[in-house]
């Protein structure tokens, strides 16, 4: 049991009990949202905020102990879409397969510190991701080329989308509205030096709100500036309204300053 969301038992359940000729890599996508004051279950007097909690937290121990690696750490800066809740942070864990994750939740050390994570956390999402096909940028443009390259006071700025598409019988009702989209949007975002660090497709959300997600995207560009021109960029806008909307169903759009990013790799 956590206090901080629902957890999917079935997903649970997939995640322990694949087969190893059939297990592999999978990413934990992590988006949180912190308690102002830390709260721990004992009720010990602390001063910490609930960010100040799950940094305590952080198990790398465990983490290395499992092979598992931590790929990206951002705390959000912009919420563009999706109102509640506002999250703080977005993290990213590689795990080597499904079963080293469960296998980290039943080691001492991790659940000795996972109680500063409990005290700090006031919702999550964790969902477990796998890679997906991108597509390829043929000629990058050099950021030092671009409009608006990178500064000290406005450096990399990364994008992450999660994404729920419409449904029908079970089927996903928007590939071609998505293609199209993606076009319009590519042919803004390239000139303006966009990279993709990785998209996901989504096979499970292990801890959450009881939403299904089915893609996280990570899309990094050199400034906030040059991520702005391609957002009002009229084309992209109108084949937002036109094609992305009709293809999403629920979604989260969040601006992050990225302190590790190791998606691409």
């Amino acid at each position: 049991m956590v206090g901080y969301g629902q957890i999917d038992h079935e997903y649970g359940l997939t995640l322990a009990t694949t087969a190893p000729e059939d297990d592999g890599p999978v990413w934990m996508v992590n988006l949180m949202r912190y308690k102002d004051q830390a709260e721990y279950r004992d009720g010990r007097d602390t001063a910490l905020s609930g960010r100040e909690a799950d940094d305590a937290y952080a198990p790398l121990g465990p983490l290395a102990a499992v092979g598992a690696q931590v790929v990206f750490v951002a705390d959000v800066e912009d919420q563009f879409i999706g109102d509640e809740p506002k999250w703080d942070r977005i993290g990213v864990v590689r795990y080597p397969t499904r079963a080293s994750f469960i296998a980290m939740q039943r080691r001492d050390d991790f659940q000795k510190a996972h109680e500063h994570k409990e005290a700090g956390m006031a919702e999550t999402i964790v969902i477990g991701c796998l890679p997906l096909n991108v597509p390829e940028i043929p000629d990058p443009v050099d950021w030092a080329d671009v409009a608006h390259p990178p500064t000290d006071d406005d450096g990399a700025y990364t994008m992450v989308h999660v994404i729920r598409f419409h449904e029908k019988d079970g089927a996903l009702q928007t590939p071609d509205h998505m293609e199209e989209y993606q076009s319009v949007a590519g042919s803004v975002a390239v000139p303006n030096g966009v990279r993709v660090d990785g998209w996901f497709s989504a096979e499970g959300t292990i801890i959450g709100d009881g939403r299904a997600w089915h893609q996280v995207r990570f899309n990094t560009f050199p400034s906030k500036a040059a991520f702005m021109t391609v957002a009002m960029d009229p084309a992209r806008v109108e084949a937002h309204r036109d094609h992305r909307d009709t293809a999403i169903a629920d979604t989260y759009a969040l601006g992050v300053r990225a302190r590790i990013n190791r998606l691409a790799d």
